[in-house]
Order: C-alpha cells, then structure tokens, then sequence
C-alpha cells in the first residue's frame, strides 16, 4: 500500500514536470534555469536547449558550502545558492532565463532560489 502511493506521488511528478516543460518554449536568447532538490541537497542548472548544453551549475555540494554550513535544507543557503548562480551566469553575461522549477510547489526553498538569483540581477 506504501509504494502504491509513492508510485502514484511519482507518477502525478512527472506528469507535472511534462506539463510544465511544454509550456516553456525553446529560445535562443534564454536558458532554462533548472532546479533539483534531493533529500539533502539542491542543485541549479542553466541548460542551453537548443545544443542541448549545461552552460553552468551550482550546488550545495560545492565546497564554499561544506565549510560555511552544517546543514544543507536550509531556506537561508538557498538565497545563497540562487545568488551563487546568479553571479555565475552574469560573469558569462546572460541576464534573461527561464525558470523551471520541475514540479515543485513554487515556496519555500525554491522561492529562496529565484529570490536570490532575481537579487544578482537575473531576469525569469
């Protein structure tokens, strides 16, 4: 009964990730901003869809991140992390992207991203 929901709460995941992947249209000005969040870590890339291309990543693996923190869910390192990636792609001066946030609800830790992003001057 147990991995009868998880299957389903997978299932009903990815048919969002499609739904949302589709609404976002493939350009050549904008990359697509891409958000995972695992149990205990979270991760960013800015994927070129055209070539198909991670252009840059971050990632609260990183070892700026190891030191500084203990624990990685936090709302705090998010902000952070969002502005890390945003530093990243201005430094390669692409200022308009466009979030995907895969199926997560758009609060908390994935809010905290696009705020800290949006702070360096990114544009979505």
């Amino acid at each position: 009964m147990i991995k009868d929901k998880c299957k389903e709460k997978k299932r009903l995941r990815e048919k969002r990730i499609k739904r949302i992947k589709k609404s976002i249209p493939k350009s050549q000005d904008r990359l697509r901003l891409v958000v995972f969040k695992s149990n205990k870590y979270l991760y960013i890339q800015a994927i070129n869809d055209l070539d198909g291309n991670v252009l840059t990543s971050a990632s609260t693996l990183e070892k700026q991140f190891r030191k500084k923190y203990q624990s990685f869910k936090n709302i705090e390192i998010a902000k952070k992390l969002g502005e890390l990636i945003g530093e990243r792609l201005l430094k390669k001066n692409i200022k308009k992207v466009l979030f995907d946030r895969r199926g997560y609800p758009y609060h908390g830790r994935i809010k905290a991203i696009a705020e800290g992003a949006r702070e360096k001057g990114l544009e979505f």
